[in-house]
Parts: structure tokens; sequence; C-alpha cells
């Protein structure tokens, strides 16, 4: 299945991502808040059901982005442990 990026679904998806994590990168020591991407950390084609899943998400910038592309497998409980610790710090 293809992304439909103008989907009302995935731009609702994208926008609470964006809102959890304040509109900025949530790459450590980044935070940038231009050029953002809505991050699936187990990737799309291989996970169907977590597609629209919030917590299946990271907020990254372009740049950093790039820096996972093709390694998403590789930085999965990176971003789970970030996501982690940020609901703590929210509690």
């Amino acid at each position: 299945m293809n992304r439909n990026f103008d989907d009302p679904i995935y731009k609702k998806w994208r926008s609470q991502v964006y809102e959890r994590d304040g509109h900025q990168c949530q790459w450590p020591g980044c935070n940038s808040k231009k050029r953002l991407n809505a991050h699936h950390i187990k990737t799309w084609a291989n996970n169907p059901m977590l597609r629209f899943s919030v917590g299946n998400s990271i907020t990254l910038c372009w740049s950093c982005h790039k820096k996972v592309h093709s390694k998403e497998e590789y930085y999965e409980r990176f971003f789970f442990n970030i996501l982690l610790r940020k609901s703590i710090e929210d509690e």
C-alpha cells in the first residue's frame, strides 16, 4: 500500500505525532522545528497495524530522518526509549 500524504487519516496521525512532540525534532540535542517528518519507528511497509499509531511514531527533522532511513530496525529501541523517557517526564 502506498502512502497518501493527503489522506485525512494520515494528516491526523502526523498532526498528533507533532503535537505530542512539541513540534520539534526528538533526536537528542537537535530540537529543530524546521522541515519536520513523522517517522514510523516500526516501518510502514512491514507493520500495517501500526501505520497510524502515535506510539509507533516520532518527530524528526529532515536531517535526522535521513540518518535513520534504511536503518530503521537498528534505531527501534533507541526511539522507543526516547518516547518512554518523554512519557515519564510528562507525568
